[in-house]
């Protein structure tokens, strides 16, 4: 695959990966689109991982405080922040991987892999996500975070498996309707990531794993990297500006990007 190519799909998964537009999507939509060679899941995995370490590295002190806290939260002992916020990252990531589960079971994961289906849930979840923030109170830091919270947000990540709808967008959408305030949601959010991508990128690396060779190992390292530098450089700008400024920009552009797709599909 060329570099071209390469570096397309990392900026894609990069970028989008963290903000509520929704990565999947965007990664669907190019072959559908520009009639480009399918990645394949090889390089699925290979940006997905590059986007773990960003968030990893953004949010390293909570990631350390959360892997210190896994014994006490084995024996559990939930008193100490570590365990606590361990804790709390586990319940919000299994809803995610039921429905996974069910969906690659059943097939219908790959029925949903189409432009409609992107054009429908932008809309929607954009929508969503707009009320959401603009209703929403903003009275809770991520010190808050609860049991109750941490289920909801995991029932509504759960649904972000429906291509279009954002893995980051419905649960910052969650997480503001509870009342946390933006840049707190955006955490809680971008924390949750972190075990959800590794399930899912240890699925897909079990299934592709007797596939790779020398030249996928090559192309997937450079994805990687590159899917690193973007995500860690759209996590720097997000967290920046929601000190200053709403979700109504992302709205909006899942709004047009919805119209276009939707006019598209049933044109």
């Amino acid at each position: 695959m060329t570099f071209t190519h390469l570096l397309i799909l990392a900026l894609i998964q990069g970028v989008t990966e963290f903000l509520p537009i929704s990565s999947s999507g965007h990664l669907i939509l190019l072959p559908n689109l520009t009639g480009m060679e399918d990645q394949g899941q090889i390089l699925d995995v290979a940006v997905h991982v590059g986007t773990l370490f960003a968030v990893i590295l953004y949010f390293w002190r909570d990631v350390r405080e959360a892997l210190f806290g896994i014994p006490a939260m084995l024996r559990g002992r939930l008193d100490a922040p570590g365990a606590r916020l361990a804790f709390l990252l586990l319940i919000a990531t299994i809803p995610v991987i039921v429905a996974g589960l069910v969906l690659k079971v059943t097939g219908l994961s790959d029925m949903l892999r189409s432009t409609a289906v992107i054009g429908w849930t932008m809309l929607l979840f954009g929508l969503v996500l707009y009320w959401a923030d603009t209703r929403g109170a903003q009275e809770k830091e991520a010190a808050d975070w609860n049991t109750a919270d941490a289920v909801k947000m995991g029932l509504w990540q759960a649904v972000a498996l429906i291509p279009g709808t954002s893995r980051s967008g419905i649960t910052i959408t969650a997480a503001r309707q509870l009342g946390y305030a933006r840049s707190e949601a955006a955490k809680l959010s971008m924390l949750m990531s972190i075990p959800t991508i590794i399930a899912s990128g240890t699925l897909l690396g079990l299934e592709v794993a007797g596939t790779a060779n020398a030249a996928a190992a090559r192309d997937g390292a450079v994805a990687a990297l590159l899917a690193f530098l973007a995500a860690l450089l759209a996590l720097v700008l997000m967290m920046r500006l929601l000190k200053s400024v709403s979700f109504t920009p992302y709205v909006i552009y899942r709004l047009i990007l919805g119209a276009i797709l939707l006019w598209i599909a049933y044109s």
